[in-house]
């Protein structure tokens, strides 16, 4: 838990700042730990559900990843230039599939044992229970609009 603070913040009255605040701290904290990779938190996270769905269609890995095109596009961008990530042209000329390269593989599999590392050090300041329930209420809030 070498990456951990060991202090809890005092909180706003706002729920949405609390939330908001919580939320870049725990970003900062998952790209701290992946920085030895490369990556960020959301290049991670594309290239594993890359691994995952091994060729997709971006509407679908943008629906997957419940973010729009525009945000997957701009993701993209830097995995696409870094050779970790190819687009090819789909079934129909609006299509694009998305594969994982082989560099990209290289990449996850090196990230993998860092996010690993991150997961165990939040687990291990949380614990595993009070983590359940913080992600039950994430999905609660998640679907306040989807």
């Amino acid at each position: 838990m070498k990456h951990i603070g060991s202090k809890p913040k005092s909180s706003s009255p706002c729920h949405c700042l609390n939330i908001r605040r919580a939320s870049r701290a725990v970003t900062q904290f998952y790209e701290k730990v992946l920085e030895p990779s490369g990556l960020k938190v959301t290049q991670y996270s594309l290239l594993r559900n890359l691994e995952w769905l091994e060729s997709v269609n971006m509407s679908v890995l943008a629906k997957i990843m419940r973010i729009d095109r525009t945000t997957l596009n701009r993701n993209m961008k830097p995995l696409i230039n870094a050779g970790l990530i190819a687009v090819n042209p789909g079934e129909d000329s609006r299509s694009r599939q998305v594969i994982l390269t082989e560099v990209g593989k290289t990449v996850l599999f090196n990230a993998l044992e860092l996010w690993s590392e991150a997961q165990a050090s939040l687990e291990e300041y949380l614990g595993v229970e009070e983590l359940e329930s913080l992600e039950k209420s994430l999905s609660k809030l998640e679907a306040l609009i989807l």
